[in-house]
């Protein structure tokens, strides 16, 4: 009887080997101003425990931006990767909404 249930807990405790899913996040860019990485902030909303208000923080995070594609105000989807430097370690996979204020930047420059 010990044998079957040291076999499906070991079972039980391998991770999936199909496909390991990233965690991904969406949230604004913040800042633009390093070369190759961009600086996203995530809004997080959480009930109180006690209150039960909701109660909005945010954190940012550093993402590597390969092609320097993402402008301030962008939303933007990151998703975790391997440790790129020492504070980044999201990779930016898509930008789900662009700007309106990168929009009226690109057209100035042509109407000068």
């Amino acid at each position: 009887m010990t044998a079957t249930t040291e076999v499906t807990q070991t079972a039980a405790a391998t991770p999936e080997v199909s496909g390991a899913r990233r965690n991904e996040k969406v949230g604004n860019v913040v800042s633009t101003k390093m070369q190759k990485t961009i600086v996203v902030e995530v809004e997080m909303r959480k009930a109180h425990p006690k209150y039960k208000r909701i109660i909005k923080s945010s954190k940012k995070f550093y993402a590597h931006d390969e092609q320097n594609s993402a402008r301030v105000g962008d939303v933007v989807r990151i998703r975790e990767s391997r440790p790129l430097s020492k504070l980044k370690r999201w990779a930016l996979e898509e930008i789900v909404r662009r700007s309106s204020l990168t929009q009226l930047e690109d057209a100035a420059p042509k109407a000068s």
